[in-house]
């Protein structure tokens, strides 16, 4: 079958379209024909030596895809050959077939095209995860998502108006009627206004319940000055650095927690509650129609270095898809 590997680590150059060894599966796993994959920004952590596959993962790159059931493995009762699918992986994706565990597979929610629901799995995993099991969002809240405009943040501004929490989002001001028109309140331009003050001024002075962020140590000092009294903030990148000091008397007197976590390396159990809840939580918020897929671009597989420079250059909104 053909493929993405990564000749070396490095540039976008070092990913080449080629033949790469086939895929079986074993017991309780799926074959999925992929008929897209997501591009996500720990896929060019990995191609430039950042973000190793764990232990029994697959080289190739991509963590979601889309595609139909093509065969299964023993022990599998839940999915049956011609099931049109989408699956969370911990690697794999960027080839013309992928195996991954039957339990981490997902049904395509009602009115999602096959192509774009392989912008889903991922992004509404992370969010869920957490935003809602570990920082506990709920109604009337405000949440702050750093990274307004990209797979994850279109994602978490949708989920978190779906279910009426207040959305402060961070992005290029010219992308604000984009973002207020996925349920954001108020967008930051985070080139040159200062969402510590905005938020503050949207909420009169309370702060945010619970932030998401995909900057790191760059973020962190306003971060937790922009905390509401008990809120959380949750790290799920470092897109801005990867050390920094924390004011610890800060941080208690708001009560503040602070949780860092990735989707990859959690134990299979756990991205299983994870996936399961999302079919339950998230799934009928897209069959509603109250998120769905925003899909920047979609191009073909074998142009996946053209792709990862674009989710370099940034500006986009929404998630890049590969495409069979």
């Amino acid at each position: 079958m053909l493929g993405v590997e990564i000749t070396e680590f490095g540039g976008p150059q070092v990913l080449q379209w080629r033949e790469v060894p086939d895929v079986v599966p074993g017991p309780g796993e799926v074959l999925i024909e992929v008929a897209a994959a997501g591009v996500n920004r720990a896929d060019l952590l990995q191609r430039q030596g950042h973000y190793p596959p764990p232990p029994g993962a697959p080289e190739i790159l991509g963590l979601e895809c889309s595609g139909v059931v093509t065969a299964v493995g023993s022990d599998v009762t839940a999915w049956q050959v011609g099931d049109e699918v989408c699956a969370l992986l911990s690697g794999g994706g960027y080839a013309e077939r992928v195996v991954v565990d039957a339990s981490l597979v997902l049904p395509i929610p009602r009115g999602i095209d096959v192509v774009d629901a392989a912008g889903l799995p991922e992004a509404a995993a992370t969010v869920w995860s957490n935003v809602f099991d570990i920082a506990g969002l709920d109604r009337g809240r405000t949440f702050l998502v750093h990274g307004g405009a990209g797979g994850i943040g279109t994602t978490a501004i949708q989920m978190a108006a779906a279910l009426d929490a207040r959305v402060v989002a961070t992005a290029r001001s010219e992308l604000r009627n984009v973002l207020e028109g996925l349920g954001a309140d108020v967008v930051v331009d985070y080139r040159d206004e200062d969402f510590v003050s905005a938020v503050r001024d949207f909420t009169n002075g309370r702060g945010a319940d619970v932030i998401l962020d995909n900057m790191g140590a760059a973020y962190l000092e306003r971060n937790i000055r922009a905390l509401a009294p008990d809120g959380w903030l949750a790290i799920i990148g470092m897109q801005g650095g990867r050390k920094a000091e924390v004011n610890l008397g800060a941080l208690l007197a708001k009560r503040g927690r602070i949780s860092a976590t990735a989707l990859r390396g959690r134990v299979l159990s756990d991205r299983v509650r994870i996936i399961d809840a999302v079919a339950r939580e998230v799934w009928p918020f897209v069959a509603r129609g109250l998120v769905r897929p925003v899909i920047a671009k979609r191009m073909p597989m074998s142009d996946a270095a053209v792709a990862h420079e674009l989710l370099e250059a940034g500006g986009h909104v929404g998630k890049v898809l590969l495409t069979r």
